[in-house]
């Protein structure tokens, strides 16, 4: 079908369609609506994020309704309180002609009571989020023993975080005659058992393929070590000058980190985490809707309910734990018909994910080089002459022409643009001049091996005070020792990752390079501590050698600049990224100066000849 009218929707959502410019159905609202409208039946969707599933579910709900009653009759769970907000406005423009009608928000961070006074005045539709809904259930606040459609918007979202239980327990004070209607991104096995408990013969509509990438994104991967990552984002901010991005980390610690290093840099971004309150979250993504936020860092529940179409870029800057997650991420660029693009900066331990993500998505990556700095110097150089050959006349400096035009009036043509030019351009140049290449080359070769081997007695045996609780497992642990030390394939071995800490192995040839590298070695803010101890023969490695030194403190150390960085190569700093959690006793909010650089080769560069730089620049 090619227009709403044909959808059989009503004239009050027809007269709301057209005030919010929708000209034709997307192919699952054009799939599903008709289903929903003409008949009472339980319906499983799966669609890409941003394909329209909110009016697809929203139309037929709003429709089948009775506005006249007071009584809650449907019923819509979302994973994020963002998401929850969102859909409840849309519920709202979409019924704006349906005079008495209440579509009440239930969610976490705000008044329980001013919600459940909302739901008293008769509110025909609630959507909310399982955590408060379940407590406004258990409170008698609310009661859904008569609604006729429960929606389960973003399923397998929900269902990641951990809400089995609650959706379990919401779904069971429903009327068994219900209809429900499940919409999700892709189909677990846990949605496939939800929808096998809760739903009787359910009508089945694919948009695409199932877990399918959307078809509007390209997706690219870039290979960096591990203590490269920031710097590699930087890069690949700085060669896309018109960059509106979200950027992806795995925990909260990491996204606040990454928005604080981008702002003391002079980019204008913001941090999106579960740590911030409802007010902060609030303003971070109107600051990112109204761009004045260019770039927001965030996790992945908390990014559940960016629904912004004009993303440019969704940037990987850590790999999510479950594969099916990168199709949530990517889903968040290439909306309402737009393209996008899904960076991923991995290192080499990583690639061998990519090609997981390329079979579930069914779409294949792209391997591109991070840019080197005059390619970035080059990029830049032309959107700042485009800008200027673009900007509209402001008559109000007239005024100041004749005084201005006397300064210049010895200068040629050529010689204004090269002045003008060379302002923009320096900062970048002097920046990324001397700038090292952060490509590494994968070798293709498989890295599902322990990498426990026998050495006979040529074999250093070290204890490392990070393990498990620090995020590490054995691989990961031998591909950070691997890249950080410049050591081949086969030079570190027997990782043994325990919870605190670990033991690892090297050729003794290898053993002074390891203890002066790990001397004064700072990870998040806290220094690591690598020392000589005795391989017994046992995995664990026996008891520490005190007697071999190395990796210890300096008398004196006092953990790094404390200078603050702002400039970087954006120069100085800009307003208007709200950087996350400002309450007392956050002690991830450190100045990213305090922590060293972390090379073995590069420790005396001098930093006299560059901008006013932390110790972080990667020069």
């Amino acid at each position: 079908m090619s227009t709403f009218q044909e959808l059989g929707l009503n004239e009050d959502l027809l007269k709301a369609i057209t005030d919010l410019g929708f000209e034709t159905p997307s192919e699952v609202q054009a799939k599903a609506i008709p289903i929903l409208l003409e008949e009472d039946t339980d319906l499983v969707a799966l669609a890409q994020t941003g394909t329209g599933k909110t009016a697809a579910f929203g139309f037929p709900m709003l429709q089948k309704i009775d506005i006249e009653s007071r009584t809650t009759q449907g019923l819509i769970l979302s994973p994020t309180r963002e998401l929850c907000l969102q859909i409840t406005n849309e519920m709202k423009l979409y019924g704006k002609y349906n005079k008495g009608l209440n579509v009440t928000a239930i969610y976490g961070g705000a008044s329980i009571q001013d919600q459940a006074r909302e739901v008293k005045r008769g509110a025909q539709v609630i959507v909310a989020t399982p955590g408060r809904m379940k407590d406004m259930i258990k409170r008698r606040l609310v009661d859904i023993s008569k609604i006729q459609y429960a929606v389960l918007d973003e399923a397998d979202e929900m269902l990641n975080m951990g809400f089995k239980e609650d959706i379990t327990e919401i779904l069971s004070h429903t009327p068994d005659e219900k209809n429900t209607w499940l919409f999700s991104a892709t189909m677990p096995r846990e949605v496939a058992t939800i929808a096998k408990k809760f739903m009787f013969e359910p009508k089945e509509i694919t948009v695409g393929h199932k877990n399918e990438g959307s078809k509007t994104v390209s997706h690219e991967y870039y290979i960096a070590n591990s203590r490269d990552r920031y710097h590699a984002l930087k890069r690949l901010a700085d060669v896309n000058p018109e960059i509106f991005a979200v950027i992806f980390c795995r925990t909260k610690r990491d996204t606040q980190q990454v928005a604080e290093n981008l702002i003391g840099d002079g980019y204008s971004a913001g941090a999106l985490h579960g740590d911030l309150s409802q007010n902060q979250r609030d303003i971070v993504m109107k600051q990112f809707r109204n761009k004045q936020i260019q770039m927001l860092v965030a996790t992945d529940v908390a990014a559940r309910g960016i629904d912004v179409d004009d993303i440019t870029h969704v940037i990987n800057y850590q790999l999510p734990d479950e594969i099916e997650t990168y199709t949530h991420r990517s889903g968040r660029t290439g909306r309402a018909g737009k393209t996008g693009i899904s960076m991923v900066i991995v290192n080499k331990g990583e690639v061998r994910k990519i090609k997981s993500i390329e079979r579930i998505i069914k779409k294949d990556f792209i391997k591109k080089e991070i840019p080197n700095g005059m390619q970035i110097c080059e990029v830049q150089l032309k959107a700042t002459a485009a800008k200027v050959h673009a900007a509209k006349v402001n008559t109000d400096i007239d005024p100041y022409l004749e005084e201005i035009n006397a300064l210049f009036e010895e200068d040629t043509k050529e010689d204004l643009i090269k002045k003008f030019f060379s302002a923009e351009f320096t900062r970048f140049f002097k920046y990324y001049q001397k700038s090292k290449d952060l490509n590494v080359q994968d070798n293709g070769r498989d890295r599902g091996e322990s990498g426990r081997r026998s050495s006979g007695g040529n074999a250093a045996r070290y204890f490392i005070n990070v393990g498990e609780k620090d995020g590490y497992d054995w691989m990961k642990l031998k591909d950070f020792l691997k890249e950080e030390l410049n050591l081949g394939r086969d030079d570190v071995f027997k990782v043994d990752c325990k919870e605190t800490f670990s033991f690892f192995n090297t050729e003794k040839e290898h053993q002074e390079k390891v203890l002066a590298f790990f001397t004064d070695y700072k990870q998040n803010g806290r220094f690591v501590n690598v020392e000589v101890t005795e391989d017994k023969g046992g995995r664990g490695g026996g008891g520490r050698n005190r007697g071999g030194g190395g990796g210890r403190r300096r008398e004196g150390s006092g953990g790094g600049d404390r200078r603050k960085r702002n400039d970087g190569p954006r120069g100085e700093r800009r307003s208007g990224g709200f950087g996350g959690d400002r309450k007392s006793g956050n002690s991830d909010r450190r100045s990213s100066s305090d922590r060293p650089d972390r090379r073995s080769s590069e420790r005396s560069t001098s930093f006299s000849d560059r901008p006013r730089r932390s110790r972080r620049s990667e020069d």
